[in-house]
């Protein structure tokens, strides 16, 4: 008798039954990131790389880089008041003590899932957002005439710059580490946007 008969194959198990526990296998996901976030992630690592690369070589570029980030940061800023879930500061921006506490329960490898950003993450949010946007700000000042040719704002712009690439290392070994306690590839997450689904 054939498959298409009803018969099972050798080994009892129907093809469709294997799709059906293959899929059973796999555990849901659910959405957390929208799509402008993503966007909004992976254009600003690109436009920070270019306008770094580009400072002291070419300055049309390095300047259309910059004026980039500051739109880039103005629509983040409004988008978390008015965007989706996740995206909001309400969901993920903490007090002090409570992020403290969170990075203590790292320290004893017990710190909870969260499904969006994590104490820690939402305090690197927000100091990413402060840090760029000081670089943005200093950035410009050196456009003016009243600051042109001022040795201590260039000082300042490239000073944050580097304080910047600091904090984006923190920001990298904070994924790495969550990702790995939690095994979770948040890299993928923040291309797809979804995750794993779980605590909220």
């Amino acid at each position: 008798m054939s498959i298409q008969d009803g018969a099972a194959p050798a080994g009892g198990v129907m093809p469709s039954d294997r799709a059906t526990g293959a899929r059973a296998s796999q555990p849901a996901t659910v959405r957390v990131w929208d799509p402008f976030v993503r966007i909004f992630h992976w254009s600003l690592v690109g436009l920070f790389a270019l306008a770094f690369v580009t400072g002291d070589e070419t300055e049309w570029l390095h300047l259309t880089a910059g004026y980039a980030i500051a739109g880039l940061l103005g629509l983040r800023i409004l988008w978390g008041f008015v965007g989706s879930r996740h995206a909001r500061f309400a969901d993920f921006v903490r007090s002090p003590k409570a992020t403290v506490a969170y990075l203590s329960s790292v320290a004893t490898g017990r710190a909870p899932r969260h499904l969006g950003h994590n104490p820690a993450g939402g305090a690197m949010v927000l100091a990413l957002i402060v840090m760029i946007t000081a670089i943005a700000f200093t950035g410009f000042m050196m456009t003016t005439d009243a600051y042109w040719g001022a040795e201590w704002v260039e000082d300042l712009h490239e000073g944050l710059v580097y304080a910047t690439l600091g904090l984006v290392g923190l920001h990298v070994s904070g994924v790495v580490l969550t990702g790995l306690a939690h095994g979770e590839n948040l890299v993928k997450a923040m291309v797809t946007g979804r995750k794993r689904s779980g605590p909220s």
